[in-house]
């Protein structure tokens, strides 16, 4: 019953098209005006055109009637066809009408990869982050622009809480999937919430398996996102290892095209010394390499003694395709996440209060206050002390 809810409003859309096609048809040029096409019985041209139109309609919408076997005589042996201007108009309603709900059976019909837009917003939205934007960009553009890739993408954000790893999760949700976390296609888990109980760990990974797995049915594209994978039971990362290993398929089921991502505050120490270090050396954290930090990222995340992320099979077998770095945010960096939070609720702003704003943050080390401790996480509810 979903499916026909906007029905009685496309059908007055599609007024126009329906009711007034005869005489806007492609006939040829010498027939005279509201004269049939050659071939159809007079009286026809219209009401065949508009069936053409509903068929196109429910082609784009619900994927019924896509392939229909050409009659003789039908009306591309007729040499006539869509009018240009209606199916335009169509392919514009269509997706309108799609943005309401569910148009075909499978989630792939809402997929949207919309590189360009998620490289805007990267540039645009996230503030101090030179290595993640270059990596996450590459990475998903190299991933979404391979026909048939070897395993599914595995990347692993790593830094203090606040600095964007959530950020750009959601970045990359709302530009690859037309519905954005709302997506069928798209799992978020967050570790305590979904999997709080360590006695019920064998419970979690059947429903682990099965959800990945029914997802994946669902769109040959998912994109599972997990949340402070550093308190994730071995367990259960151990579970998602096959989904992201170099297998053809696993029961039939192909995990290829998926891609994983987990978000984690292990790794953010290292990553903070190493940004200080430059600092102090009078040097600007853009000339922080990822080939510099990555090594020191890696040793930190192997000796690491933080919940089972670090002793996984993910990591032992090198099933990560990137460690993405999140560095810490400096005061301009946060006072940059000010400025987007008021714009992003369209209110007016001050330079003094951005600076008042960012003066409520703590800031770390104690001598040299160079950090957020914070990152941007509690910008959006500052704002409201100054609101009138």
């Amino acid at each position: 019953m979903a499916r026909w809810a906007g029905l009685p409003l496309l059908l007055c859309c599609l007024g126009p098209l329906l009711c007034g096609a005869a005489g806007r048809s492609r006939a040829p040029r010498e027939a005279e005006p509201g004269a049939a096409a050659p071939g159809l019985p007079p009286g026809r041209a219209g009401s065949d055109l508009s069936g053409q139109y509903w068929r196109y309609l429910a082609c784009r919408l619900w994927r019924e009637g896509c392939e229909q076997p050409q009659e003789e005589g039908s009306r591309e042996s007729q040499g006539w066809s869509l009018p240009l201007v209606g199916q335009d108009y169509l392919e514009i309603l269509s997706s309108w009408y799609c943005s309401f709900g569910k148009c075909c059976e499978t989630g792939d019909c809402r997929i949207a990869n919309n590189i360009t837009g998620l490289e805007m917003d990267l540039s645009r939205r996230l503030h101090g982050q030179h290595l993640a934007k270059d990596v996450v960009l590459r990475a998903m553009q190299g991933f979404l622009e391979t026909t048939q890739p070897e395993k599914a993408l595995a990347l692993s954000f790593h830094g203090w809480s606040g600095t964007g790893k959530n950020f750009v999760a959601r970045m990359i949700a709302d530009h690859l999937y037309r519905d954005g976390l709302k997506s069928e296609c798209v799992k978020v888990f967050i570790s305590l919430f979904h999997f709080p109980h360590p006695k019920y760990v064998d419970l979690y990974k059947v429903q682990l398996k099965k959800q990945i797995s029914e997802t994946v049915q669902l769109c040959k594209q998912s994109l599972f996102i997990f949340d402070e994978t550093e308190k994730l039971h071995s367990g259960l990362l151990d579970a998602i290892k096959p989904y992201v290993d170099h297998y053809d398929s696993i029961n039939e089921v192909d995990y290829r095209r998926s891609i994983f991502l987990f978000l984690s505050n292990i790794g953010g120490n290292i990553i903070n010394q190493v940004t200080l270090d430059f600092w102090r050396a009078g040097r600007a954290r853009e000339e922080i390499t990822m080939e510099y930090l990555e090594q020191h990222l890696c040793m930190e995340l192997l000796e690491s003694t933080d919940g089972g992320f670090a002793h996984s099979h993910l990591l032992e077998e090198n099933l990560i395709d990137f460690f993405v770095p999140f560095l810490p945010l400096e005061n301009h960096h946060v006072k940059l996440c000010v400025r987007d939070a008021f714009l992003a609720r369209s209110l007016p702003y001050t330079e003094e209060v951005l600076d008042e704003v960012v003066r409520m943050m703590v800031f770390l080390p104690k001598e040299e206050k160079l950090f957020s401790a914070q990152g941007c996480k509690s910008v959006a509810h500052r704002i409201n002390y100054f609101l009138p």
